[in-house]
């Protein structure tokens, strides 16, 4: 797809600085774009490279033109119009409406208009699949789960019974919603399963990355709400819920019963422990351990970052000297009030 600059402007609110007319086809990166290529800056670091670029336009700061030799689009935040002139050039593909022979679709099952079956997917009885709905090679729909309008599944994605996915929710490979809790109960030493008698209900609009996990309800649901985006290899335990528009990064864990508010963004490898509760507006930065409720708003971290091991392997053993220290500490000051 080729598209004008003044094209392009108009549908990311921006201002075109120098040639309207020129097009471009593609996006690149600052450094390797070429005058066929859309780039952009949003990150100052990288602001040296404005005027070594061969890209054909580059998307700026309002106020940022100067300092670009070829076209420019000014706009008032450059990575979100960029997002946005990346998908305007770079369109997601359509699949074509059809069911593969080699689907495997339950009689009792109700299949929508304008809907896409891969090859080898397996629909169990009474599923409802609405209008628009994509779903790649290898899905595995169970009884009863529920596909709203313009939802994609990616290839082997697996949805356990009883699920409910929102509309244009897209789902990458390998996810598994609704497979059971990590219910179990100690018997006078023998572990008993404990039933997973509840679902998952995820939003619109919602984003879930490639083998990620979303465990069923162990009464009530489990609950993913409008404009969460997910990354990949997220763990998310039993009757946890996520409010609107919150984002996490990958490899984070969540236990059971954790409920977290709208609008939060979780760093990658966040640990988080059972039956807390996080405030809407919470940030955690990456590597943190919450183990307690957050009640307000703000940043949070918990990460050590990483240094030089021999300093480390110091800051190690002062730390098992702590104890030791606190003791020494209290007995001076004990002293000193005698």
């Amino acid at each position: 797809m080729s598209l004008t600059l003044a094209q392009i402007a108009e549908y990311i609110n921006g201002n075109v600085i120098g040639d309207a007319n020129y097009s471009v086809s593609s996006v690149g990166t600052l450094s390797n774009a070429d005058s066929s290529q859309l780039s952009f800056l949003s990150n100052p670091k990288y602001k040296k490279f404005l005027n070594q670029s061969c890209a054909g336009a580059i998307i700026v700061l309002k106020g940022m033109a100067q300092y670009v030799t070829t076209n420019a689009i000014e706009v008032d935040d450059p990575y979100v119009a960029y997002a946005k002139a990346a998908s305007l050039l770079h369109p997601t593909e359509k699949k074509l409406p059809g069911i593969h022979p080699s689907a495997s679709i339950d009689p009792s099952a109700k299949i929508g208009a304008n809907v896409s079956i891969g090859a080898n997917v397996v629909i169990e009885q009474a599923v409802i699949i609405e209008d628009d709905v994509v779903i790649g090679p290898g899905c595995v729909i169970e009884h009863d789960v529920v596909i709203r309008k313009a939802a994609n599944l990616r290839p082997n994605v697996t949805l356990c019974f009883g699920v409910i996915i929102g509309e244009r929710t897209i789902i990458h490979p390998g996810v598994v919603i609704g497979a059971d809790g990590f219910g179990i109960a100690n018997d006078n030493g023998h572990w008993i399963k404990v039933p997973q008698v509840g679902s998952v209900n995820i939003g619109n609009d919602v984003e879930i990355g490639a083998n990620t996990t979303i465990d069923r309800g162990a009464i009530d649901d489990t609950v993913i709400a409008d404009g969460v985006k997910l990354d990949n290899q997220i763990q998310i335990g039993h009757n946890v819920t996520i409010g609107k528009h919150s984002v996490i990064a990958g490899c984070t864990g969540i236990a059971g019963s954790t409920s977290i508010g709208e609008y939060c963004a979780i760093g990658g490898g966040t640990g988080m422990a059972g039956h807390i509760n996080i405030a809407s507006g919470v940030q955690l930065t990456g590597m943190s351990m919450v183990t307690k409720s957050i009640n307000e708003a703000g940043i949070y971290s918990s990460g050590i970052p990483v240094e030089p091991a021999k300093q480390w392997h110091k800051n190690v053993i002062r730390y098992r000297q702590m104890d030791k220290l606190f003791d020494r500490v209290k007995q001076l000051e004990e002293k000193t009030k005698d």
